[in-house]
């Protein structure tokens, strides 16, 4: 029934902060940009490895969600990286501080969380 995931959709505060760090600290590329005035919204599609991965949206004052505590609903966005020490070291250079490393104690792999321009979760995992 379902072949893959389509696309996450993200809305944010602050519109140029969250395009500079979805494209300029994760890397994303940017698909098509639209402005719709009648919304008085941005909509960015945002591709990683050339496959269209994320929807950014801007709105006018949008309610903030809870990240921490942990509530209902989406939880995190979780990314593959193959060196995670490398990562957080690229990252260290962007000033985005990852939290410590953790390893998952299921598979044995090791991760770690950064956060959004709007502290959405942010995990890297290590492939």
């Amino acid at each position: 029934m379902l072949n893959a995931v389509h696309h996450i959709s993200i809305i944010c505060s602050d519109y140029g902060l969250s395009k500079s760090f979805y494209v300029n600290v994760l890397g994303l590329t940017i698909i098509k940009e639209n402005y719709r005035s009648e919304r008085q919204s941005y909509k960015l599609d945002l591709a990683l490895n050339g496959k269209y991965i994320i929807e950014l949206f801007s709105f006018p004052n949008p309610p903030k969600r809870l990240s921490r505590p942990e509530a209902l609903g989406l939880r995190h966005l979780a990314f593959e990286v193959g060196d995670l020490n490398e990562t957080i070291e690229i990252l260290k250079t962007k000033n985005i501080i990852s939290e410590s490393v953790r390893t998952d104690e299921f598979t044995g792999k090791r991760f770690t969380f950064i956060s959004d321009p709007d502290n959405l979760p942010i995990e890297l995992y290590e492939k």
